[in-house]
């Protein structure tokens, strides 16, 4: 048996109830090695692509030790709130906001992944839970995990190597992106510079770009 506590999950298009939209958040624990492509795990899934999936957002990890969190805020969705049940495709112990900095790339089993963005979180997850206001706290605190590009696609299988093999932005870690972000006035120059981090999602660098531009131009 391997020891690595490395988990993957994947899964369908599935209807999320009461309203019945399409969603892919419903994952399933895969126990059979997979091919992890530049598009994401062979046999996953995402209902609406303009905002999910593609090369920029193929993998998704979230960390472990938020659930205990969301568990002790969210008690009568505690029995569900397992690794997994956000949606994400990689789970592993010991990572979280503050050590993963943006365009760091790590090997996973035979691929090599790179972080691009953190994951915003959205009403689906309070539907998920049947709760109000988990998006709201998973927004506010920053427990949002984060997507990876494929920079080197190859088979993965549960319990496979996850380790860090470079880091060009060590000051561009997760959380500060995330704080500078949901800051009511950060400076203009914090989100330029974060703006600039090699492997950010074009996404990120647009709208940390059109942020300052607007802040240096609102200036009070």
């Amino acid at each position: 048996m391997n020891a690595n506590p490395t988990r993957l999950f994947a899964g369908g298009i599935r209807p999320l109830p009461p309203e019945n939209q399409p969603t892919g958040i419903f994952k399933h624990e895969c126990e059979m090695p997979l091919w992890l492509g530049f598009e994401g795990l062979a046999g996953d899934a995402q209902a609406d692509r303009r905002v999910h999936g593609g090369p920029e957002q193929a993998l998704h990890q979230y960390p472990v030790a938020h659930y205990a969190r969301l568990a002790a805020a969210f008690p009568a969705a505690a029995a569900q709130l397992l690794p997994g049940s956000l949606g994400e495709n990689l789970s592993v112990p010991g990572w979280d906001e503050a050590d993963v900095c943006i365009g760091d790339v790590f090997r996973l089993g035979d691929a090599r992944i790179r972080v691009s963005r953190p994951r915003s979180p959205c009403w689906k997850i309070d539907r998920r839970f049947d709760v109000d206001g988990m998006t709201r706290l998973i927004d506010d605190e920053g427990l949002v995990g984060w997507y990876f590009a494929v920079v080197g696609a190859g088979e993965v299988v549960p319990g496979c190597d996850f380790a860090l093999l470079e880091r060009p932005a060590p000051e561009a870690s997760l959380a500060r992106l995330w704080r500078s972000w949901k800051a009511h006035r950060p400076p203009p120059g914090e989100l330029e510079m974060l703006a600039t981090t090699p492997g950010l999602a074009q996404r990120w660098v647009q709208k940390l770009s059109e942020r300052a531009a607007w802040l240096k131009a609102n200036n009070p």
